[in-house]
């Protein structure tokens, strides 16, 4: 068995391999790299608390005769309003395929039809092209691949630890100016202290910034550590501005981000008005509830705001109560829990910040900027999903990218330097903080603005303001990290403010209303579409 759940004894450790995130994207590669290395692999807290878990719909795959790659690229293109990488599309679509025969391998339950997999639809797609294990498909391929994590003896795997700046040359003894990444700091919850992990190869799979939202259908740690942690490394990032909001998130005061998958409309579910069951989409699309989830999260946004109500109605009810079970267990478990039989009545939903569609830039091998790091997964702007995601696109990104960073990565093993000598954290200069409340206010006050200057509608001026605020809790924080010992909260801060920074200098940049990108002042689509890039 693999040494999971690891405490660390001494505050420095090196090993081949280095992969922050123990997510689809990095137990793929690190699956990948432990026939031939000794891989490490950091969770923030537990093995299973980031996004893939939380993943109902499925993951995107032409498997069916009348379907075909051509087609599942140009859903994808469309989707992404033309700002996708075509050559990062096709390497995707072309192995997905495989991906999924791989993660049955794994012991991933798909569910099936007589001698085939079930296969649904999403908002989107022009075909049947779903896999999916009812209506948690990331719950069990999370648990398939930590299975096979734990049982390989070169994957050790350590929960609780949070990462805080990725180590170059300038933390070298002797100092060195070289942008080569050598590993990470982070802190470990187990013991309160920072430890320096160092290793040839360090693999980013750390996720989005759904937290730098009020509203977000992400998990707690999604605060866009790798993202920011690159950024502060030397890496460009792109297409910050493009955060997809999902359409139906559960309205409900007591249960906060519960997702309703994208598959209820795919299956026949109808968006209506509570006020007199009128259905909208028709008014906003010609393909009505299966429109990309921009269209319908901006139609909802729209009624929303226009009728002055806290949501809108998801019914699904006009189909058999066997079917719904069948089909979406989990959801009519956990809602009938909370009072609402979806066999019988409409859910109440309103949209939510579910996906960070810009990140880190990166190669079709997965590389970033600087030599000996990598990024996989939501981190990553690999020119997969344009300006706006399709539907279950995301886990299969994971699978494709986890394995091509891998490949890459044995293919050029030996031209990679052992690192030299790191320093150790320094915490010679700073105390235990006394003013704890500072770090939860601006935490509040940063997914506050966001949410209302930086949200699905924008204006020049609302991103004004939003900017101007994220300069004065910039000098703020900077301030705080410079006197205080890092905690997980300060450290998450650090990082948000540095991302909510990257997507409004982003959106600012932006002079034109491209996919997920939508703004008053300049409401029309250039005709050349065109990244935006941003430089440290």
């Amino acid at each position: 068995m693999g040494n999971q759940h690891k405490v660390i004894n001494s505050n420095t450790m090196n090993t081949d391999i280095i992969i922050i995130g123990s997510g689809a994207a990095g137990l793929t590669a690190a699956l990948n790299l432990a026939p031939h290395y000794k891989v490490l692999v950091l969770a923030k807290g537990g093995l299973s608390d980031g996004s893939t878990a939380w993943a109902q719909g499925g993951i995107a795959a032409v498997l069916e005769d009348g379907d075909s790659f051509n087609s599942h690229i140009d859903d994808t293109m469309v989707a992404g309003a033309g700002l996708n990488n075509r050559a990062a599309v096709e390497k995707v679509v072309e192995h997905a395929p495989e991906a999924i025969a791989r993660l049955a391998a794994l012991g991933v339950p798909f569910n099936a039809e007589a001698d085939h997999l079930h296969l649904t639809r999403e908002g989107g797609h022009s075909h049947r092209r779903i896999v999916h294990v009812d209506d948690a498909t990331g719950w069990a391929v999370q648990q398939a691949l930590v299975k096979a994590a734990e049982a390989h003896p070169n994957i050790t795997l350590i929960t609780d630890m949070v990462a805080i700046d990725l180590i170059t040359g300038r933390h070298c003894e002797p100092y060195s100016g070289e942008s080569h990444v050598w590993g990470v700091y982070a802190f470990n919850r187990k013991t309160n202290r920072v430890d320096a992990l160092t290793a040839r190869v360090t693999i980013l799979a750390t996720g989005g910034a759904g937290r730098t939202y009020l509203f977000s259908t992400a998990p707690r740690g999604a605060t866009g550590d790798g993202i920011a942690m690159a950024w502060r490394a030397g890496c460009r990032v792109s297409n910050m501005e493009m955060n997809q909001f999902h359409p139906t998130c559960l309205y409900n005061l007591e249960v906060k981000n519960f997702l309703i998958t994208e598959a209820v409309r795919g299956e026949g579910g109808i968006l209506k008005l509570p006020t007199n069951g009128h259905r909208f989409m028709p008014d906003f699309d010609d393909r009505a509830e299966l429109a990309p989830r921009d269209i319908v999260a901006r139609a909802i946004d729209h009624e929303i705001k226009r009728l002055g109500l806290d949501y809108v109605h998801l019914d699904i009810s006009h189909k058999s109560a066997a079917f719904i079970k069948e089909h979406f267990p989990n959801i009519y478990a956990r809602l009938l829990d909370l009072g609402i039989d979806i066999t019988k009545e409409p859910i109440p939903v309103v949209p939510a910040q579910h996906y960070t569609c810009g990140g880190v830039v990166i190669d079709l091998d997965g590389r970033t900027d600087l030599p000996g790091l990598y990024a996989v997964g939501e981190v990553s702007q690999s020119g997969l999903h344009g300006a706006n995601r399709l539907a279950s696109n995301s886990l299969l990104e994971c699978f494709v990218f986890g394995e091509a960073a891998a490949q890459h990565i044995r293919a050029n093993w030996d031209r990679l330097p052992a690192p030299p000598k790191i320093h150790a954290w320094d915490e010679s200069r700073v105390t235990d903080s006394d003013e704890e409340v500072i770090v939860k206010h601006n935490w509040s006050e940063i997914r506050r603005f966001m949410w209302d200057y930086v949200g699905i509608v924008r204006t020049t001026k609302r991103l004004e303001r939003a900017s101007h605020r994220v300069e004065l809790l910039r000098r703020e924080v900077a301030d705080y990290y410079g006197n205080f010992r890092v905690t997980p909260d300060l450290i998450e801060l650090r990082n948000l403010i540095e991302v909510a920074d990257l997507i409004v200098r982003s959106a600012l940049a932006r002079k034109e209303s491209r996919g997920l990108h939508y703004t008053l002042d300049y409401p029309d689509m250039l005709t050349e579409a065109r990244d935006t890039v941003l430089m440290p």
